[in-house]
């Protein structure tokens, strides 16, 4: 049985990006960014980018979110606290 081919493919190639309020992190200002898509299968996934787009600095998380509706995917990034951001930044550092 031939094997399938593997796809490859950008998890951002269909993602819409939202600005988000910045965090203070070492007393810098941090840009804050919200990369939204819905995948193959229906399912709303997001990553958070931090920094400033298209430069070193800029880093970002796996899809930590993930909802079956966009608004469910939107309610857990408000639950989120800026000590949380915070932490997920640092994390990435």
């Amino acid at each position: 049985m031939p094997a399938q081919p593997a796809r490859y493919s950008s998890p951002d190639a269909a993602a819409v990006v939202h600005e988000l309020p910045p965090i203070r992190f070492d007393g810098q200002l941090i840009t804050i960014r919200l990369a939204v898509r819905r995948s193959e299968d229906g399912i709303w996934r997001g990553r958070v980018l931090f920094g400033e787009p298209d430069t070193e600095a800029e880093r970002a998380t796996a899809e930590i979110f993930c909802a079956a509706s966009e608004a469910d995917l939107w309610q857990s990034v408000r639950d989120l606290r800026d000590h949380h951001f915070r932490d997920l930044y640092r994390s990435l550092l």
